[in-house]
């Protein structure tokens, strides 16, 4: 359970390198083992989930095991068990991601419902609706799933709403299936783009054939690979709102401004400065902050995690500013944290001409107390507070915000949200003149 203790009031000058991104590392970790060779994965993060679904890897038989500072082998060669353990449900929501890997070599699967963060209901039916067209039948039992199929075989397939992990899952499960396959309304994150590199490295044939389509003509068998992560654009962002809330001014090697678009332009639009270089991106404070509204939307919008983060820096912009989030059900848990440090904090649902359309959850998992939009009042000069964390965005959220509060702030993260997704966050911070020490 570790504890950051944080003095605020300290501007932030230097720089970090990004490290692999999050949400692609461990997902290919789990491709890597629909090949029948060694894959070599480089440029990972150290965080926690990597060391998580590295164990469920190795409790299947396969072997993946750290080669360097930065560099995983995966070798799927003696795999020999389709089970999950329970174990591993609790802490992470990359369990389902084994589906299509234990499907294609062994034709059933059971693992664990997944956990991860509690940002409201992320549900399943997405998923097992396009496994199942391509012939996987799931049997739900008391805390686990169980799949199994005859073969998995090729299908045109139109995801009702976009979701990144549900393409994801599709991509490895029709990537060995009998026949082609097409994904209609498929996820355009820039991650899925780095997975289907890989895969196609390892074998696959995989394009993107139109917008939000993509085509999976199965193979027989696929090898190995050897493949670099892209830099994590999440960390990319918290870094920079790090460095513009603290009016400090931070370089952050190796970020891609092609993968930032939708914030970089809300970033000029609220008067924070940036440069873009060779080197990476260059994030600095220039001036008073303005207030803008934003609404977070699929790729190639305003992400839903940055949303969270961005909210800090609403509450130093001079005057009201709205945030609509439209991707996850609940991600305003932040927000009661940022009350207690004295920001005023107002909830509505905004009028919309079709929620369906707008609203990327499923409608019938809302409850009539949810709200979407969440109005800021600025500027305000926060006020130290305990907290405890209740997901990633949140614990990095009300970490970045002490950095600027008056008095000694607590973070408590008892679930170690923020090593999931942030590796070395206090040390990284501190080199660049934070002052927080962190208590296991």
């Amino acid at each position: 359970m570790p504890k950051y203790v944080v003095e605020g009031c300290t501007p932030l000058h230097g720089s970090i390198r990004l490290g692999g991104a999050k949400n692609v590392s461990y997902k290919l970790m789990i491709a890597a083992l629909l090949g029948n060779e060694e894959s070599r994965i480089l440029n990972f993060s150290h965080i926690s989930d990597v060391e998580l679904v590295k164990d469920m890897i190795n409790s299947l038989g396969a072997r993946a095991y750290n080669a360097g500072e930065r560099t995983l082998f995966v070798d799927p060669s003696e795999m020999d068990s389709w089970e999950i353990g329970p174990e591993y449900g609790e802490g992470s929501r990359a369990s389902t991601m084994f589906l299509g890997p234990l499907l294609a070599k062994f034709g059933k699967a059971r693992l664990p419902f997944p956990g991860g963060d509690n940002i409201g209901k992320r549900p399943l039916d997405r998923h097992l609706a396009s496994l199942e067209a391509l012939g996987v039948r799931f049997t739900v039992e008391e805390n686990s799933l169980y799949a199994e199929t005859d073969g998995l075989v090729g299908a045109t397939f139109r995801f009702a709403k976009s979701t990144h992990t549900g393409t994801e899952t599709m991509l490895m499960a029709a990537a060995l299936a009998k026949g082609t396959t097409i994904i209609e309304n498929a996820a355009e994150e820039p991650e899925i783009d780095d997975m289907i590199a890989f895969l196609n490295k390892m074998g696959a044939r995989i394009r993107r054939r139109a917008h939000r389509v993509i085509e999976v003509e199965g193979v027989e068998k696929m090898g190995g690979a050897i493949h670099k992560i892209m830099p994590d654009q999440n960390e990319a962002v918290s870094y920079a709102v790090a460095a513009i809330l603290t009016k400090g001014d931070i370089i952050v090697e190796n970020a891609r401004h092609q993968h930032m678009e939708a914030f970089l332009e809300k970033l000029e639009e609220i008067g924070g400065g940036y440069e873009v270089g060779d080197y990476g991106i260059r994030f600095f404070y220039k001036g008073p902050l303005r207030a803008t509204d934003v609404t977070t939307a699929i790729h190639p919008g305003f992400k839903t995690d940055w949303q969270p983060l961005w909210a800090i820096l609403l509450t130093q912009a001079e005057g009201t500013s709205v945030i609509h989030e439209t991707v996850s059900q609940r991600r305003f848990q932040y927000a009661e944290a940022l009350e207690r440090m004295g920001v005023e904090v107002s909830f509505y649902n905004p009028e919309v001409a079709d929620p369906e359309k707008t609203y990327q959850f499923n409608l019938e998992d809302d409850h009539p107390d949810d709200q979407h939009a969440m109005r800021i009042t600025g500027p305000v000069e926060l006020q130290a507070i305990e907290y405890k964390v209740p997901d990633l965005r949140a614990g990095a959220t009300i970490l970045l915000a002490a950095l600027i509060a008056k008095g000694q702030s607590t973070i408590i993260d008892t679930a170690s949200h923020v090593e999931r997704g942030y590796e070395s966050i206090t040390e990284r911070l501190n080199s660049m003149g934070a002052k927080i020490l962190k208590e296991e």
